[in-house]
């Protein structure tokens, strides 16, 4: 369990290493590839979510290093054996915003002795390797983005100087709105932005393995109920139609939250999407850095305070060529109303490919590992080969 020491190999499949790579924008990176045996492969840069690891694509990164890339994905800032950050509810933030990780991954990449990658993003990795191809698109040469759509950057206010200042009207906060619902509600990612988000998930009754259970079924395939559509509006009474581990009940914590759809012990046993084994790499390692690393970025995001960052880019859009990845069970998609439209029509002017995979809900690169790598390997291609297209 020790972080000084790279992920145990009998954890991993035949093929795929763990190491670190030190000195990358102040972090020591761990990492998994495959591929490596072979110099001067095209490289493929895996950035994933929360709550996950590197160790989420074990599945598809020896299909991807098969079809001749050079496969590679770090542990993010703030997550697993990368190390160098330091996350505490009243420390900086600074680090955990969304450019951060952008020079992290463009860090590794330059550590790596590339020049340009095909970067791939899952869930909150999704906004991280769409804000690389938007800033660095010479580097970043191609984007995947996977389960959350880039819905394209704030814009700043145009033609406004012979304007007078505005005076808006203060109106009920998103917030207010769901707590005043008749089933008082609250939105997850300001709850992942509260002091006690990471006690409640780090030491729950139940234990990090089977909150971790609890939650990665939640959101998968195997939760019936996962039957997501399109919401009219960002509004408390569309938003509440969502499952509660995106529009949890006030007076409970995400733990409590999932606890009530934690799967039987048949379910468990059945689930071959994630193991009992394969679960324990992620306990194991929740347990000993706890969560507040990742819900670092959830407090920048809804703090706004870094939001100017994004708007740096305003009027541009992802012009390298882009494909989206979803689950068809997953509600990521349609959390924020509109936004597949906005990356589709706007945000990323080269998007090839919008695929709604079937059997998988959130986790779509475990729960189906061979729709996806085919997927993956098909848009890579392309990519590396665009005059074939």
């Amino acid at each position: 369990m020790s972080a000084s020491e790279p992920l145990a190999a009998a954890t991993l499949p035949a093929g795929v290493r763990a190491r670190f790579v030190h000195e990358v924008n102040g972090l020591t990176v761990h990492l998994l590839e495959a591929g490596f045996e072979a110099k001067g492969r095209p490289c493929v840069l895996l950035l994933h979510g929360f709550p996950e690891l590197a160790f989420s694509w074990r599945k598809v990164m020896l299909p991807i290093a098969r079809a001749g890339f050079h496969v590679v994905a770090p542990d993010l800032r703030g997550y697993g054996r990368t190390t160098g950050w330091h996350a505490e509810v009243d420390g900086e933030l600074e680090s955990f915003r969304g450019l951060s990780y952008v020079r992290d991954a463009l860090g590794l990449v330059a550590a790596l002795g590339q020049r340009s990658v095909q970067v791939v993003g899952h869930d909150m990795g999704s906004f991280v390797a769409a804000s690389c191809a938007l800033a660095r698109p010479d580097v970043f040469g191609s984007v995947v983005l996977m389960s959350a759509p880039f819905p394209g950057v704030p814009e700043l206010p145009f033609g406004t100087a012979e304007e007078a200042p505005r005076k808006r009207a203060p109106r009920p906060s998103i917030h207010d709105e769901l707590a005043a619902l008749a089933r008082p509600r609250k939105h997850y990612q300001w709850y992942y932005s509260t002091r006690e988000a990471n006690d409640n998930m780090r030491y729950c009754p139940q234990g990090v393995h089977a909150f971790l259970r609890a939650y990665y079924h939640h959101k998968s395939a195997d939760w019936k109920a996962n039957k997501p559509f399109t919401l009219a509006s960002w509004s408390a009474p569309e938003l509440a139609k969502m499952p509660t581990y995106y529009i949890m009940d006030l007076d409970q914590g995400m733990a409590e939250t999932v606890a009530e759809e934690m799967p039987s012990p048949a379910e468990i046993a059945a689930c071959k999407w994630l193991t009992e084994d394969q679960l324990a790499v992620y306990a194991a390692e929740y347990e000993r850095t706890g969560f507040q690393g990742g819900l670092q970025w959830y407090r920048c995001k809804t703090s706004g305070r870094f939001d100017e960052d994004l708007r740096t880019f305003a009027g541009r859009a992802i012009d390298v060529p882009s494909m989206f990845i979803a689950g068809k069970r997953d509600w990521g998609p349609y959390q924020v109303p509109g936004s597949i439209e906005r990356m589709r029509e706007k945000a990323c002017t080269r998007m090839l490919d919008c695929h709604m995979v079937e059997g998988a809900g959130h986790w779509v690169q475990q729960e189906q590992p061979e729709a996806v790598s085919g997927l993956l390997v098909g848009f890579l291609r392309r990519q590396r080969h665009p005059r074939r297209r």
